[in-house]
């Protein structure tokens, strides 16, 4: 199980080797012969077939969040700012650091899909179990101290104690991105993106009733928006759990096996690569569209490199891009033309109104760019670097000088505008 040919085999597969065909040639090589309208609209129909249910599995895990915000927001000032602070900084951090990791099987899944070994999936999504729950446990102390940290960061007294506090209930949220995330990859990768759909539509149902039985029933209050988040994420993860082991994935879930602890360490060094490309870029609600078109764009590029067609995954690439593009024109519209609405969804304070209409415009062109940065992060080790450079250093100094020109939210902002 742990032998040296089982990690040489797992290295092989991580780096994407093209396969040709026997005649020398990649297979999509036929494909130039086609008309270039029609491989674009057969391309569309296996894009959206993953970019559709992954739009929506994605908006509605997220919107869970944006949901709670909601309720509190209707609870005071002081449980707004605290929910807020909570997801967007703790559960924000933890959020993009373990879908990044998790990525890392829409290239393994994906490629093995692809060739056809399908055992192999079911072995790396167990992989990605064990370490993701790991790295959740070496993450506990950013919740169990959260308050501390936040008064180091600033924040008022008052809103860092309440902030604490909701860190700590959401514990049971934070373990369970560790088996979310991979589930969700392992059956995209297998195109059940219906499935995916149907149980976040559920979860999502069941997060509205329970959020307003215990905030305004039972009076909970931002307790209780804290329990609705874990009590909703848990339901995600039972649901695509009992559809995996309960006969839905017969070709590629064969029981656990002890495979999976084989191969870790190399497992681990292609996830960290992945999660911190991508918690570098998360930035919101507005980056579940761009994130699904970057899972959709490594399933489609996986399974064309698996079957050996370099060409196919190629053009896969363009138009998706191109896809993500004319998406994000449509938003960066809509937010231009809804400049001074967008805040309505959460609070009626004229301040609040005001300061959103502000940076209304940075928040329409960062959405814009956004919408092809993340689809063209694929080289992960080298791109994590650069992410890292680019988040830490560029972003972070310009943020700097903006806010000491007055620019204070508008400089926070312009830092997360991709180069």
């Amino acid at each position: 199980m742990h032998s040296e040919s089982a990690v040489q085999e797992y290295n092989q597969e991580a780096k994407v080797p093209l396969l040709q065909g026997l005649e020398g040639k990649n297979k999509g090589d036929d494909d130039d012969d086609q008309d270039l309208a029609r491989r674009v609209w057969v391309e569309s129909k296996k894009l959206w077939q993953i970019v559709g249910p992954a739009i929506f599995s994605r908006l509605t895990s997220y919107s869970m969040l944006v949901i709670t915000q909601a309720f509190a927001g209707h609870l005071g000032d002081l449980e707004l700012a605290a929910i807020s602070i909570a997801n967007n900084v703790i559960v924000g951090f933890d959020f993009g650091l373990l879908l990044g990791m998790a990525s890392a099987l829409e290239t393994l899944c994906g490629q093995a899909f692809g060739a056809k070994k399908y055992y192999m999936l079911g072995v790396y999504m167990q992989r990605s179990w064990i370490v993701l729950f790991l790295c959740c446990v070496l993450l506990l102390p950013l919740y169990l101290f959260a308050s501390p940290f936040l008064k180091l960061l600033g924040q008022p007294q008052d809103v860092a104690e309440l902030s604490g506090k909701v860190s700590v209930l959401m514990i049971p949220l934070h373990f369970s991105f560790a088996f979310q995330f991979p589930l969700q990859r392992f059956l995209q990768s297998q195109l059940k993106n219906m499935v995916i759909a149907w149980v976040s539509l559920v979860a999502l149902l069941v997060h509205v009733l329970v959020s307003w039985l215990l905030v305004y029933q039972l009076q909970l209050g931002v307790v209780g928006t804290a329990l609705t988040l874990n009590f909703s994420w848990w339901v995600l993860v039972v649901g695509h759990l009992g559809y995996t082991i309960c006969g839905g994935c017969p070709l590629t879930w064969t029981g656990f096996s002890m495979e999976a602890f084989s191969g870790l360490w190399e497992f681990t060094r292609l996830s960290a690569a992945s999660g911190v490309m991508l918690c570098m870029t998360l930035n919101g609600w507005e980056m579940m569209i761009p994130l699904a078109f970057f899972a959709a764009t490594g399933v489609r590029v996986a399974n064309e490199l698996g079957a050996g067609n370099g060409k196919g995954a190629r053009f896969a690439t363009i138009v998706s891009v191109g896809t993500s593009v004319i998406i994000g024109l449509v938003f960066w519209l809509l937010i231009m033309l809804y400049h001074d609405k967008l805040a309505w969804i959460f609070t009626s304070s004229e301040a609040v109104l005001k300061a959103v209409n502000k940076l209304s415009v940075l928040l329409a062109f960062t959405v814009l760019l956004n919408s092809v940065q993340p689809i063209l992060s694929g080289t992960e080790s080298k791109h994590a670097c650069i992410e890292v450079v680019r988040s830490k250093l560029i972003n972070f100094r310009r943020s700097i000088v903006l806010s000491k020109l007055r620019c204070l939210l508008q400089g926070d902002l312009h830092g997360l505008v991709p180069k």
